[in-house]
């Protein structure tokens, strides 16, 4: 600001000269200034003392520093009315808005990051993460074939092809491509205490049966049986038609018994196929304890709700078969996958088939299918994936 020749009290001196009977050129050739300044000066200032002229320039300069504040006010306005549609949430959205700012309100640096509430150094930050496009796209390939895998499955499928990312890095990456899997609704839980099952960790300790259902493109329903080893979680058969009578369901199982053993106990439903003679006639001739849950209690045979689910999830709301071979050729692809390369949670996201090679088939009439075992994972324990023991409580 350019400082004044004259202060306030001069200025007042000079106008009592003034008023006190000299002449205006006369006052104007000795104090050096034109005598429209003399003028100028007696209207701004004429009548007053010193502490008047003291307290006019105190308000003058109140009153500038209002309109400086009212002006800047204005100016946040503007500026958070251009950014009224711009969601400003993490790092990145907020420097996208303060170069907004710059271009679109020639503003500063500095001006802009008040507005946004950005520190200055976060917005001059760039990124030195090295080139993830190789990561990123085969992340899409694996997801996009198995889009009901979330990101845990999906860094145990990364680590067996020897990618050597932790799974911290994997779920950026994962949450960046909008990889995220639609979450189920909550359903309620039951509330009081539960008496677990006691089973021995071992093969064919106890199986668990029950029936899931689909449709063709047709319409035409069918329906698959499934049976599941309650503790290595292998799929044993999933025999997919469209009529399975108690007959049917018992020459399935003799069909299995001879291949793989007979089990311990065999749990189900109270459904009609479950409850037919030829499955009481069935169990009596193999010497096989068949275990009936509580009606309306399906979560007392939890391990093949669970794995109906999975199927219902991952193949049956992701396929359209057209017809009973098509729909046998995909559930047995299906199966295959599941029980050797499709990581499990509960068994430390080793397969089915892995697992069932890890423990020791004891009181079983066949032993362990070696040849049924995937390969091993790249590492023994990756990060972010915790192993557990065989599991000795069922149900």
């Amino acid at each position: 600001m350019k400082r004044k020749r004259f202060t306030e009290e001069q200025i007042i001196t000079v106008l009592r000269e003034h008023e006190a009977g000299a002449k205006t050129g006369d006052l104007a050739r000795k104090h050096g200034v034109s005598e429209a300044t003399l003028y100028n000066w007696k209207s701004k200032y004429g009548g007053m003392d010193v502490s008047d002229a003291k307290r006019l320039k105190a308000l003058e300069e109140e009153n500038t520093k209002l309109k400086k504040l009212l002006a800047e006010q204005m100016l946040d306005a503007a500026a958070l009315r251009e950014l009224l549609f711009k969601k400003m949430v993490g790092p990145a959205a907020k420097r996208e808005a303060v170069a907004h700012l710059q271009a679109a309100m020639n503003l500063s640096e500095r001006r802009a990051c008040l507005i946004v509430g950005a520190d200055r150094k976060m917005i001059r930050y760039r990124s030195r993460r090295p080139d993830e496009a190789e990561l990123r796209g085969r992340l899409r390939e694996i997801a996009n074939e198995r889009r009901r895998f979330g990101y845990r499955r999906l860094f145990i499928l990364l680590r067996r092809e020897g990618e050597p990312s932790g799974i911290n890095r994997i779920y950026r990456v994962y949450r960046e491509e909008g990889l995220t899997v639609r979450k189920r609704r909550a359903r309620r839980r039951a509330v009081g205490t539960r008496a677990p099952i006691l089973v021995e960790a071992k093969r064919n300790a106890r199986w668990s049966l029950d029936f899931v259902h689909d449709q063709f493109a047709c319409g035409r329903r069918f329906r698959v049986l499934n049976i599941v080893d309650d503790v290595t979680r292998e799929c044993l058969a999933a025999t997919p038609d469209t009529s399975i009578s108690g007959r049917r369901v018992s020459r399935e199982l003799t069909d299995l018994i001879s291949s793989r053993g007979k089990p311990g106990v065999i749990v189900s439903d109270h459904g009609t196929e479950f409850t037919s003679n030829a499955i009481l006639a069935w169990s009596k001739d193999h010497k096989v304890d068949w275990h009936y849950i509580a009606p309306g209690k399906p979560m007392q045979n939890g391990f093949i709700e669970s794995f109906n689910g999975r199927m219902r999830d991952e193949l049956l709301n992701e396929s359209l078969f057209f017809g009973l071979d098509h729909a046998r050729n995909a559930i047995s692809e299906w199966v295959s996958d599941y029980n050797t390369e499709r990581p499990h949670s509960a068994l430390g996201y080793a397969t089915p088939a892995q697992f069932a090679t890890t423990i020791t088939a004891i009181g079983t009439d066949a032993p362990p299918d070696e040849s049924s075992a995937a390969a091993p994972i790249a590492h023994a324990e990756p990060n972010g994936a915790s192993t557990i023991e065989a599991p000795v409580v069922a149900g």
